[in-house]
């Protein structure tokens, strides 16, 4: 933990210094003051303190529909958790968070939920029965009850997990990063965080049933985040799209969605991250949403005004998450299927931009893409880019 401990240390001399400059560049604030309050920073971040949250019904919230039991296992107070449990009366913000996870070979995911307001949070979680695989550990942003695992493969890792008793997860939780160890071991950092969500409520997400013990918090005070901080997101190549015109969610029936009725539909604007990838469930509540493969599908049409001095073809190379229908200027030109599992009981239903190429034959003056984007689980959306 000594790490994060560094990095608030780092974070609160660096707001100092910002303080102790003048506008000329000289310092304002004498060495012996300057020594002190650096003294005091040391001890204010090294007097930060674990809370070891009991495994004991009146400490959680269960979520509706969760299967929730509580008993001693193995010389620990444990809780069986299928679905989602917070703690109760207690936000997180900056710091640490551990628990531990009984070995588990059946289907099964285990992990934290935190910076939760309502539907949307940030999740990190442990697959234990894909130890060894590409993605044995996963995070991702869930926007309105939604996960979105499909749209962020850089943010998942290989990690070999014990086969008995207990593995261990801690993550710890900077301004807008996180870190996250498997046994002791640093299998995954995530920068940027992508909920938007500075301070939250705090739980476990689990699906499929697991066991678990000693969860523990240690709070460091409130993230923040400031223009200049560095990311490893890529920078937006040339060419991307990277806002778009979306309407509603509406409900998806196959052969029901005609070209003249979504024209005439209400938009708002979405912006897409660097990469141009645009999170769709960020910015759109389902009509059915949180129940993964068992959602209804749903539908939203995402356009696009391409403006050209002349006549000309032009490519457009996109990807999309699950269904998408492509028209151009009213023309139907696409129809494809990239859901999970579609193409194959391992086909993940990632998004990459090369995924699909397709000339588009574009008139003097503007032009408009209509991409009729449909959805079940698991990761709406939508990435373009007109070469």
């Amino acid at each position: 933990m000594i790490g994060i401990y560094n990095k608030l240390i780092c974070r609160e001399l660096q707001k100092l210094n910002n303080f102790a400059l003048s506008k000329n560049g000289k310092m304002t604030l004498s060495r012996t003051i300057l020594l002190i309050s650096i003294l005091l920073i040391t001890h204010q971040v090294l007097a930060q303190t674990t809370e070891t949250i009991p495994m004991q019904p009146d400490y959680w919230n269960i979520a509706e529909g969760a299967i929730v039991s509580f008993e001693a296992f193995d010389g620990r107070e444990t809780m069986i958790l299928n679905g989602n449990a917070v703690v109760k009366d207690m936000e997180f913000s900056y710091g640490v968070l551990e628990m531990d996870v009984y070995a588990n070979t059946m289907r099964s995911f285990a992990g934290f939920a935190f910076r939760k307001q309502g539907g949307t949070m940030e999740e990190t979680y442990m697959r234990m029965h894909k130890s060894r695989q590409p993605d044995a550990v996963q995070y991702t942003p869930t926007y309105n009850s939604e996960s979105n695992w499909q749209l962020y493969r850089e943010h998942q890792a290989n990690v070999t997990f014990k086969s008995e008793g207990w593995n261990s997860l801690r993550v710890e939780v900077m301004d807008h990063t996180a870190t996250i160890y498997v046994n002791g071991e640093n299998v995954l950092q995530v920068n940027p965080l992508k909920s938007g969500n500075l301070i939250g409520e705090i739980g476990i997400f689990a699906l499929f049933g697991n066991r678990f013990s000693n969860f523990r918090v240690t709070k460091m005070g409130k993230a923040e985040l400031q223009e200049s901080q560095p990311s490893t997101e890529i920078e937006t190549e040339p060419g991307v799209i990277t806002e778009w015109d979306i309407t509603t969610a509406m409900p998806y029936a196959e052969g029901h969605v005609h070209f003249n009725d979504f024209t005439k539909a209400k938009t708002t604007k979405a912006t897409t991250e660097k990469s141009g990838l645009l999170p769709i469930s960020k910015y759109l509540v389902k009509p059915t949403s949180g129940n993964f493969e068992n959602n209804k599908e749903a539908y939203t049409v995402a356009s696009h005004t391409i403006t050209v001095d002349d006549e000309q073809t032009k490519l457009f190379s996109f990807d999309y998450s699950d269904k998408i229908m492509v028209f151009l200027n009213g023309e139907f030109l696409f129809y494809g299927n990239n859901a999970f599992r579609f193409k194959g009981n391992q086909f993940q239903g990632h998004l990459g931009l090369g995924g699909n190429k397709l000339p588009i034959h574009l008139k003097k003056g503007e032009n408009t893409l209509h991409c009729v984007v449909i959805d079940k689980a698991n990761g709406w959306g939508l990435i373009g880019k007109v070469e």
